[in-house]
């Protein structure tokens, strides 16, 4: 089990993983201000902070496994540094009021982010 675990995650699984949240992140917060403008009362379950803090916490614990993962494995830190660099971001966006600054931030963070386990699979390679 424990190197059925191990291939999988040297095989940048993980990585993959994280890049298609990260596109449904941005599927979400595109998805959700299109949402909002047709209809304001059915966005709101959508626009609740909550989602957004679940998908935070997930994304920083796969980030962590991923980036982490990776930077043991080939050594390589760029990847996990720029992985953190787009959560760090993704955590400032939270911050900030819901509205198009917030989306803008978030959508940057997703893609820094993505860019990061990018990195790591590639490098894994």
């Amino acid at each position: 089990m424990a190197t059925s675990f191990r291939s999988s995650l040297s095989t940048g699984r993980l990585d993959r993983i994280a890049i298609a949240i990260s596109g449904m992140c941005v599927a979400h917060c595109l998805g959700t201000a299109v949402l909002l403008g047709m209809l304001a009362s059915a966005g709101g379950i959508f626009d609740n902070p909550l989602f957004h803090e679940v998908g935070l916490v997930l994304a920083i614990l796969l980030g962590a496994v991923a980036l982490g993962h990776g930077a043991i494995a080939h050594g390589y830190m760029m990847p996990a540094a720029v992985g953190a660099l787009g959560l760090g971001i993704m955590a400032g966006a939270m911050t900030l009021d819901h509205g198009w600054q917030e989306s803008a931030y978030t959508l940057l963070g997703v893609a820094i982010l993505a860019l990061g386990h990018d990195l790591n699979h590639r490098a894994g390679r």
